[in-house]
């Protein structure tokens, strides 16, 4: 029947005459290394007498659907700053992947501020120039409850 077998299942002696009875062209057995390693000597030298081979194989089964290439990307936009949504948006990557794939990279935690670090000091040095804080608010744009936030946290 067929030259070439794969066999998820430990090669004991029963099993090995089942498989030479069903396929008498048989040339070569291929095997996770798990079972390879278990396989008696005894019927690994028996088989190759028979002229039939017996090699591991390192993976067989569902390929990755995405590469290394993917991978180092996802973790080069999040070094950027950028979020795991976006970076979904960005990559058509679905978001659960996108943390799959981002690996060890710790990602920062709460909510990022509406305005930067250069507005809140300009905010801080303006109020201590005696400009009001009403008058702060008009000149930046920025609410008056959010001016009293910046001066009183920082």
């Amino acid at each position: 029947m067929a030259e070439k077998i794969h066999v998820n299942q430990p090669l004991t002696s029963r099993r090995i005459i089942e498989l030479l009875e069903k396929n008498p062209d048989l040339k070569e057995i291929t095997c996770p290394i798990s079972i390879y390693h278990r396989t008696s000597r005894r019927y690994l030298d028996a088989l190759e007498e028979l002229g039939v081979n017996v090699r591991p194989v390192k993976r067989i089964g569902r390929p990755r659907k995405y590469t290394d290439k993917d991978v180092k990307l996802v973790q080069s936009l999040l070094k950027e700053g950028k979020t795991p949504k976006q970076i979904s948006g960005i990559t058509k990557i679905p978001l659960k992947t996108v943390y799959y794939l981002k690996g060890d990279i710790k990602l920062k935690r709460g909510k990022k501020r509406k305005y930067d670090r250069n507005t809140r000091l300009r905010v801080r040095e303006m109020a201590r120039n005696g400009m009001p804080a009403r008058k702060i608010s008009k000149d930046l744009g920025i609410p008056l409850r959010t001016v009293y936030y910046i001066l009183k946290n920082g």
